[in-house]
């Protein structure tokens, strides 16, 4: 009996250990996917608007990147429901028509994304890459505000504090681009930097807006994330084909919407219907402070590969700007109750029975919002 329960433990001491490292594994391969999404689609953007000869339609690319979301998600339901088509169909008629007034919900953050993203295209346009990825890490703040306003969330010491520091941060880097303004957008023409900060600005404002909003449906309803971005898809759809029909109706008439495609323009797409839907499946496998830190690797990123790509300039201004928002960014991910514990630790600690009762307070960890594609981030 003993032998066969010291096997039994000490099989289940090796499963342990294998599933927390299995786990672990996740986690790093979490940060390395989020650290490539998040600063290869604003690259490939950059990159890709600033080549010589036809320009491709943004608000057409807007289109394209929500009908693959669209489908991709109804693949999901499908899978989900085992390849039971008509069963499917029923459940989109019941939870899409039928269901009416829980769709329309979806308009209002919908409308708010599609402007966004057409305005994501507009800013890395007219900023260089590595200004714009420090420059929209804004969407912190604006969605932290917003969720206090709107979700009447509380905000530890700390996130405050990481707030001032990121709005000054991002006021480092903006002075000093506005310092050498000629310089950054490389003589061309087509691009204007106070066109690109206004767009950036309103991206922040939006997303943050439209973050709270969406996660405020969430909270109040049952329907999974896989119906919510098809309902989000199917009006993203209708305004991102009315942008185009606004905005470019006449070009694309003559020329086509897929005028200007290439190989590279279809990889900014895939990125940008893909990774959102890719970030959402990850964040499950990430933390707050993984997330803080694929944002700020992410940074580097951008900035290290502008140096190559566009001949951006690395200054002592832009150092200290973007130290400032990779600091803030961090500390801002930290978990509340890092600081609740150290200052509880020595009263805790004359308490056994406390010690012996594990803590249920729900603003142990903050929660995280969901990435833009999941709703679309934005973003983080």
């Amino acid at each position: 009996m003993a032998a066969g329960s010291d096997s039994q433990a000490a099989e289940e001491k090796t499963t342990s250990r294998s599933q927390s490292e299995v786990h672990r594994r996740l986690k790093y391969i979490s940060l390395a996917v989020l650290v490539v999404q998040n600063a290869s689609l604003i690259l490939s953007i950059r990159y890709v608007r600033t080549l010589p000869g036809d320009r491709f339609f943004t608000t057409s690319a807007v289109v394209m990147a929500e009908v693959l979301k669209v489908v991709t998600c109804l693949f999901i339901i499908l899978l989900q429901r085992k390849f039971h088509v008509k069963d499917t169909v029923y459940f989109l008629v019941d939870s899409i028509v039928f269901q009416y007034k829980d769709t329309l919900k979806l308009a209002v953050p919908s409308l708010i994304y599609t402007l966004q993203n057409n305005l994501q295209y507009v800013a890395i346009s007219n900023l260089p890459a590595a200004t714009f990825q420090v420059s929209y890490q804004l969407k912190i703040l604006t969605t932290a505000l917003f969720s206090v306003m709107m979700l009447r969330k509380t905000l530890s010491r700390v996130q405050w504090v990481s707030l001032l520091l990121l709005f000054a941060g991002v006021a480092v880097v903006q002075l000093q681009q506005e310092g050498k303004k000629e310089a950054s957008v490389s003589g061309d023409s087509h691009q204007n930097y106070s066109v690109g900060l206004v767009a950036v600005v309103i991206s922040c404002l939006s997303s943050g807006f439209a973050g709270v909003y969406f996660e405020k449906i969430l909270k109040g309803s049952s329907a999974s994330v896989w119906m919510r971005n098809v309902q989000l898809g199917i009006f993203g759809t209708a305004l991102g084909a009315l942008g185009l029909w606004w905005n470019d109706g006449a070009a694309v008439a003559e020329r086509g919407v897929l005028f200007g495609y290439t190989g590279t323009v279809w990889c900014v797409i895939f990125n940008q219907a893909f990774g959102g839907l890719l970030v959402a499946v990850v964040v499950k496998y990430a933390d707050n402070i993984l997330k803080g830190f694929a944002t700020s690797f992410s940074i580097i990123v951008s900035t290290v590969m502008s140096v190559y790509l566009f001949g951006f300039q690395v200054d002592l201004l832009f150092t200290v700007g973007a130290g400032l928002v990779i600091g803030a960014v961090y500390m801002y991910s930290l978990p509340k109750a890092t600081v609740a514990s150290s200052s509880s630790l020595s009263s805790s600690s004359s308490s056994a029975a406390s010690l012996s009762s594990p803590r249920t307070d729900g603003g142990a960890e903050m929660e995280a919002f969901l990435p833009k594609c999941s709703a679309k981030q934005k973003g983080s």
